[in-house]
């Protein structure tokens, strides 16, 4: 009886997943989707700031560049 509520092995091939490694896949995952969402927000509101601020055009422009870097490394 005590077996039968133990978690199986890890094998390779045997198609079960190590716990540990689904719950570090997941951390890594919604880590990412939330720097996405991060650089998403920062580019928003450099574009608003492009609009309402044609002075600072040119550092604007720079920032919005790398903020696109980092979301398409990222993605």
């Amino acid at each position: 009886m005590a077996s039968a509520l133990q978690q199986p092995m890890v094998e390779p091939g045997n198609g079960f997943v190590n716990e540990e490694v689904r719950r570090q896949a997941e951390y890594a995952r919604t880590d990412r989707e939330r720097q996405i969402q991060v650089l998403n927000l920062q580019r928003k509101r450099v574009l608003s700031q492009t609009k309402s601020q044609p002075g600072r055009h040119v550092a604007l422009e720079a920032a919005l560049a790398q903020i696109e870097r980092e979301i398409k490394a990222l993605g």
